[in-house]
């Protein structure tokens, strides 16, 4: 015989909370303890647990539902049995009460500051002990406000963060992912404004400090021929390295100045060759070069000290600031030099880059998490569908059977270890002196970057190649009659070719705007780019670099020419900058030049296309009456089939022939 029982909301801290989930069914068997809906507070979600075995027969809350103590959740049937004690659960002891300021016990660290630092330490959890800390929500160094969460921890019944009990900074996290707590375990140092006890002390120090500063006061008053002098003085300063991108160990590849050299603000005193590209660090002012602190083949990064530098001094007013700094300032201002010539990065964050930084707190319910543990699934690459962004355990699965259907695209990937999701063999050691006489030649830092592109763009991108050919025989014609102008008006450049097959492209990108697309970083969308930027790949003695020519669509063939040609010589001097090998929508890879009859370009991630150039050639075609010669040029047009159907690409190709067989089709 069974017996039918209401399943009240338990203690949940005295306040209304909202129903997240509801994680059972009528008619479903359920043991005890076991969890029967999520509900979510200000700052936690907790499950409610079934008091008693039993089938559930009537769920009497849904989904966004607002619930508070003592009220009617569901109706059970159970066991006669069934200890009639357990018909009303004992109050859950959840951690609602982290509402209340955490208990904090502050340590005044400096006398002599009017912040101190204090510990920030777990509050009441409702007597659980050894409460896993499954989240660490801020690192030090981070400026939070009150009531910030800190820590995410996991009990047997919910999940909560322990808030910051005031505004500050982070000084030191004292925890780690996966360490266990107990109400009262220190969790960070907190940097906070002084208090009130501390006003003393910053009233004696203002005491002290007023004297010297009326000293100082009348010393400059009395002397103002001094301060005129002193401010004629040069002074010597550091030059360090701006921001580079966030790269580190970047070699230094040549020094362009020497001591005692005179140089402009602006003026290039290193060249630094990063992963994509070589750039200059130029001085922040005008001055003397007194001393180098690097040498070629040395490693720097953002902040590494390039040389000293004497400049002229600085303003009147600025002398006595300048002697009256604390050495602890002097010291910051030492570790950070680059704010007195701030530069943004060249570039911003591009998908090609790697993955995606992580954000700080993720909203699931503890099933979820669990879930996600088993997976090995990182919670917050996850992008939630519930109320408020939650995470639902729907969510992980898919995110499961997605990043199991697609390949990984890291730079890193590598035959050896099958990175990218493929599983290749490693290459056979071979030695091969035994078979005669060999010598070994080190890759050139492009190549040894560009090999992993490469690698990865070819395993990771479902290539096909259109192949076509374009009547280029009156296009031949006019560009040799316009060099010819060029060459009478002196004019200092060629037109080549390649800037026809730029306009041509262009012209093409806007009649199939699906070439001028990338993949989004979640593979799920397109990112439809309304600018028209062309990447032409140029040869140089050290690999294969691809500059970026921009606004293809606005400039006229005298400016490509000449940007052409400028950035060739760049790109050979290895004097391109990383900004310079940015924002492509589309490569240009031309072999006319030397030979060949047709290749399969690689595509150039993130662009989804490539154009392939070979060398023109003189063919016999049917007229209607007779054949005729006519100059032909063969062009190999890949592309990502993810992205661009076969028919859209064949029609791509056809355009890009009417073009440059015709110039005038761009007018229509």
């Amino acid at each position: 015989m069974s017996d039918m029982k209401d399943v009240l909301v338990p203690d949940v801290g005295g306040e209304e909370v909202e129903v997240i989930e509801v994680l059972v069914a009528v008619g479903d068997d359920v043991d005890a303890e076991a969890s029967l809906i999520t509900v979510e507070s200000d700052k936690a979600s907790m499950d409610i647990p079934a008091p008693f075995a039993g089938t559930i027969s009537d769920i009497s809350v849904k989904v966004g539902d607002k619930i508070s103590q003592d009220q009617l959740i569901m109706k059970m049937s159970s066991g006669a049995d069934a200890p009639q004690e357990e018909e009303v659960p004992e109050p859950a002891k959840t951690e609602a009460k982290s509402e209340e300021p955490a208990p904090a016990k502050e340590e005044a660290q400096s006398s002599s500051s009017a912040s101190q630092v204090i510990e920030v330490t777990v509050p009441d959890i409702g007597g659980d002990t050894d409460v896993e800390v499954i989240e660490i929500l801020v690192s030090a160094g981070d400026s939070i406000e009150e009531e910030t969460g800190l820590v995410t921890l996991e009990t047997d019944k919910a999940t909560m963060d322990v808030p910051s009990p005031k505004a500050g900074v982070v000084k030191e996290v004292k925890l780690s992912t996966g360490d266990k707590v107990s109400e009262g375990s220190l969790v960070i140092l907190l940097e906070v404004a002084g208090s009130a006890p501390a006003q003393t002390e910053s009233a004696s120090q203002e005491t002290q400090a007023a004297p010297a500063q009326e000293q100082k006061q009348e010393q400059a008053a009395s002397a103002p021929d001094e301060e005129e002098q002193a401010s004629g003085e040069p002074e010597t300063i550091e030059v360090t390295v701006p921001d580079i991108g966030g790269d580190t160990d970047v070699e230094v590849i040549e020094v362009l100045v020497a001591v005692g050299d005179k140089i402009e603000e602006e003026t290039g005193l290193i060249t630094l060759e990063t992963d994509k590209a070589t750039m200059d660090v130029p001085a922040p002012k005008a001055g003397v070069v007194k001393e180098l602190k690097i040498n070629v083949g040395d490693k720097v990064s953002e902040g590494s000290v390039v040389l000293m530098l004497e400049v002229a001094g600085s303003a009147p007013k600025a002398a006595p600031k300048t002697e009256s700094k604390a050495p602890a300032q002097q010291a910051a201002q030492t570790s950070a030099p680059a704010q007195n010539t701030p530069k943004s990065a060249p570039v911003p964050h591009h998908p090609s880059a790697g993955e995606r930084g992580k954000a700080g707190k993720v909203h699931a319910s503890p099933s979820v998490r669990r879930v996600a543990r088993e997976f090995g699934v990182d919670l917050t690459q996850v992008k939630g569908t519930g109320p408020k962004n939650r995470v639902l355990k729907e969510d992980v699965q898919s995110y499961v059977k997605y990043e199991l259907s697609r390949p990984k695209m890291t730079a890193g990937s590598s035959v050896n270890n099958g990175g990218g999701g493929l599983q290749v063999l490693a290459p056979p050691k071979v030695d091969f002196s035994k078979f005669g006489e060999v010598e070994e030649i080190p890759l050139t830092r492009i190549q040894k970057i560009s090999g992993p592109n490469l690698h990865r763009n070819w395993v990771t991108i479902p290539h096909v190649t259109q192949f076509e050919e374009a009547d280029i025989t009156d296009l031949e014609a006019f560009r040799k009659q316009q060099n010819a102008v060029a060459e009478k008006k002196k004019l200092g450049f060629k037109i080549t070719p390649l800037v026809f097959m730029m306009k041509a492209v262009a012209d093409a990108l806007k009649a199939y705007p699906v070439f001028n697309s990338s993949l989004s970083e979640s593979g799920e969308s397109l990112i439809q780019k309304k600018y028209f930027h062309v990447g032409i790949a140029v040869e140089t003695p050290n690999g294969l670099v691809v500059p970026v020519v921009r606004d293809v669509d606005k400039k006229g063939i005298y400016d490509l020419s000449k940007e052409l040609m400028e950035i060739s010589i760049k790109a050979r001097d290895g004097k391109l900058k990383a900004a310079d090998m940015q924002g492509s929508c589309f490569t240009i890879s031309s072999l006319g030049g030397i030979g060949g009859t047709a290749f399969t370009p690689i595509v150039n991630a993130p662009d989804v296309a490539i154009l392939g150039v070979s060398k023109s050639e003189m063919k016999p075609k049917w007229n209607g009456k007779d054949f005729e010669p006519r100059l032909m040029l063969p062009l190999s047009l890949s592309y990502d089939h993810r992205v661009i159907d076969g028919a859209v690409a064949a029609r791509f190709a056809v355009h890009l022939g009417k073009v440059l067989g015709d110039l005038r089709e761009m007018l229509l």
